[in-house]
């Protein structure tokens, strides 16, 4: 079953950052999929279907962005962009969803924003987080990538290794600040297929100038041929 990844995406300068990152990791052969929350329902049908109209355009114009107008595209109704996001990734059965960082983040550094921060506690896929700025550095790929885990979970490492092998990349033997993604366990403790990270992990994601994968306790990612 091929890997499927969600990009959270609004048309803002750190969610251009989220698509570039999503472009960049369908190059393992994962499906990319696009989303777009809307919290309130129109009044009135005429407004309603511009409101539908304009959210279909904005995602339409970040397919065309990446060159993938083919890019399946979904417009979702929430009060919450998290709840909205976590309820389209069961529905998809998607592995990770991939956000932007937060308004205002440094140039180059990742402070997720708050729907990110949402899965972080709990969520039930992967949540990948773009650096600010992401979009405007070229990208000749992923040459280098990094994992950290806690208490021995050997999924972090597992997920590098076959990402590295999708994108030819080599597996850093300690997090560096020179890798080109940072993969990140779980906490211990955290159940089994959800999202929790330790305050350690919270400093090292702070501290990221690179792309950050947060994985689930106890899963790794499959990617290129078989991925799951």
């Amino acid at each position: 079953m091929t890997t499927k990844i969600i990009v959270s995406y609004d048309g803002t300068d750190n969610d251009r950052d989220a698509l570039s990152l999503g472009s960049l990791l369908a190059r393992t052969g994962a499906a990319l999929e696009l989303a777009y929350v809307r919290h309130l329902h129109e009044t009135g049908s005429g407004r309603e279907r511009l409101a539908e109209h304009d959210a279909e355009a904005l995602l339409e114009a970040g397919a065309a962005a990446i060159g993938a107008p083919e890019t399946p595209r979904h417009v979702i109704l929430s009060a919450s962009t998290a709840e909205g996001l976590r309820t389209l990734a069961v529905q998809e059965q998607a592995s990770v969803i991939v956000f932007g960082s937060e308004y205002r983040t440094a140039k180059g550094h990742v402070d997720p924003q708050a729907s990110a921060r949402r899965l972080l506690d709990g969520g039930p896929v992967a949540v990948a987080l773009a650096p600010a700025g992401f979009a405007e550095r070229s990208h000749d790929g992923i040459a280098t990538i990094a994992s950290v885990s806690e208490d021995g979970d050997p999924c972090p490492r597992e997920t590098a290794e076959q990402l590295a092998r999708s994108l030819g990349a080599s597996v850093a033997q300690h997090a560096t600040r020179e890798a080109d993604l940072l993969i990140v366990g779980s906490k211990p403790g955290t159940v089994t297929g959800r999202v929790t990270i330790s305050a350690a992990a919270e400093y090292l994601i702070e501290l990221a100038t690179c792309p950050v994968l947060v994985l689930p306790r106890g899963v790794a990612l499959c990617f290129g041929a078989g991925g799951a």
